[in-house]
């Protein structure tokens, strides 16, 4: 692969780690609530918290509920699991004690900092960017606590800009601001669909970093097959890739 002259990288459960946050978060916040919130098996609990923030929070990005609400809408849910109905401002005061947790959590992928070396050694002058679906404010709280902003030229975030992956345009301004083309640039994101073939469709190199064996749909297994999306484990097959 040659022509490479910059690397776009989505940043939750890519560079960082969202899920084992969030999965970590959710169970200390529990066990601190006591009954009826008992945990007696934390993948469990963690299994069911990431399957509410996918649900609502892809109704967020339909524009069904706002940033907020969808928040909410998770803790009210997850109460409702365990036999609790919390009104929406109980909803509002249990999710600020879950982010509390959450905030605690907070870490990059291991392989997110010796990645982004590698890959400035190994490619002179490469432009290195984030494009992701969220909220800019928020997102950059997490970027800056990382200590990683200044590794970066440009952060695109859908709350922002008004449009989300996969919508082309978002990756068409990403490589605009980066002062690439399209080909020149290849993104790495752990959504297959969102990610990958999005960015693969907008004409760049899609890369689907696939962490937790990832169960997809057969439309997007055939679409990345035909985009020639690449599939990695981790950022540290990432480098050798684009070299």
């Amino acid at each position: 692969m040659t022509g490479i002259r910059a690397v776009l990288f989505d940043l939750d459960d890519t560079l960082f780690a969202h899920r084992g946050a969030a999965a970590d978060g959710i169970v200390a916040h529990a066990r601190s609530l006591g009954r009826p919130y008992d945990v007696t098996d934390a993948a469990a609990e963690a299994s069911a918290w990431h399957a509410l923030e996918e649900h609502h929070y892809h109704r967020y990005l339909a524009g069904e509920v706002d940033f907020d609400k969808q928040r909410w809408h998770r803790a009210r849910d997850y109460a409702a699991r365990h036999g609790v109905s919390l009104q929406p401002d109980d909803a509002a005061s249990w999710w600020t004690a879950y982010f509390e947790r959450y905030i605690e959590h907070w870490r990059l992928h291991e392989d997110a900092f010796p990645c982004l070396d590698e890959l400035a050694q190994i490619i002179p002058g490469v432009h290195f960017g984030i494009i992701t679906n969220g909220e800019l404010a928020f997102q950059l709280r997490k970027i800056d606590a990382m200590g990683i902003r200044d590794r970066f030229e440009t952060i695109v975030a859908s709350g922002d800009v008004g449009v989300t992956k996969p919508d082309a345009r978002i990756f068409e301004l990403a490589c605009e601001r980066l002062g690439v083309k399209p080909h020149e640039a290849a993104y790495i994101g752990d959504r297959l669909g969102t990610d990958a073939v999005g960015a693969a469709r907008a004409g760049l190199t899609g890369v689907w970093i696939d962490r937790y064996d990832a169960m997809v749909s057969e439309e997007e297994r055939s679409a990345a097959a035909d985009l020639g999306v690449i599939r990695i484990t981790g950022l540290a097959e990432l480098p050798a890739l684009l070299a």
